[in-house]
């Protein structure tokens, strides 16, 4: 919706910009990161789920190689390993678990690799869909976050979930409520995730979204009093 009226405001074309089956590249990537990124936290805790997307810098970098044809600096690589030696750490001295865990936290952790995985391609192909076909943010906003709602929802019927999906919305108005509040923060957040994309590139993207993750675990730490050792502590100080 917010995408449709920026478009409207901008007097920008409607039609897309680039092939639809690039947009449904990214939709399906986006969706599915997100899948894995919800599911993990059954396991793991969500300090380490945040904290774990601090590997992103290292996907982006293959994937910015494989798909655009990049190449990366000496600097660039030695940020990179650092802020994974510290999530590392982080992960090696210090519980992990989900208070509310109902199974292994190593499947937790491979949940975030497959979420890194997919959001590492996510970020690299919107800043060459940018690039290559000179779309515009809201153009992208538009067909990706569409694409995203046929995928979510064609996964949902083809499980036959979609049933339960609406009778739990239905019977807990404080979950639309809540669904919707993320909704307009990730709106508000797409706006400026796409602008540094396009105006700086995925990289720079995700060492950016490193403050954000140590900002948020803090905040998490601090509200729901996780246990947190002084080696895991170093470890943050490392990323940030």
């Amino acid at each position: 919706t917010f995408a449709v009226c920026m478009v409207a405001a901008k007097s920008e074309n409607v039609v897309n910009s680039a092939p639809l089956w690039k947009y449904l590249a990214i939709s399906f990537s986006n969706v599915y990161a997100s899948t894995c990124q919800y599911e993990a936290l059954k396991y793991v805790s969500f300090p380490v789920q945040m904290l774990g997307k601090s590997f992103k810098m290292m996907p982006v970098m293959v994937w910015g190689m494989l798909v655009a044809g990049k190449s990366y600096g000496a600097t660039d690589w030695l940020v990179a390993a650092a802020v994974t030696g510290g999530v590392t750490e982080f992960l090696m001295t210090g519980p992990i678990s989900s208070s509310e865990d109902d199974g292994s936290s190593v499947y937790g952790i491979a949940l975030l690799g497959g979420f890194l995985l997919l959001d590492g391609f996510t970020s690299t192909f919107q800043e060459k869909l940018f690039k290559d076909h000179v779309t515009s943010k809201y153009n992208q906003m538009l067909y990706i976050n569409l694409g995203s709602c046929v995928i979510s929802s064609f996964t949902l019927i083809a499980s036959g979930r979609i049933g339960h999906a609406i009778g739990f919305a239905t019977g807990h108005s404080g979950f639309v409520w809540d669904a919707m509040t993320l909704s307009g923060a990730a709106v508000a957040g797409q706006w400026f995730i796409y602008s540094q994309v396009k105006e700086f590139g995925a990289l720079v993207f995700a060492a950016t979204m490193n403050v954000r993750q140590v900002v948020s675990i803090l905040i998490s730490y601090a509200k729901y009093g996780h246990s947190i050792t002084s080696l895991q502590i170093l470890g943050l100080l490392l990323v940030f």
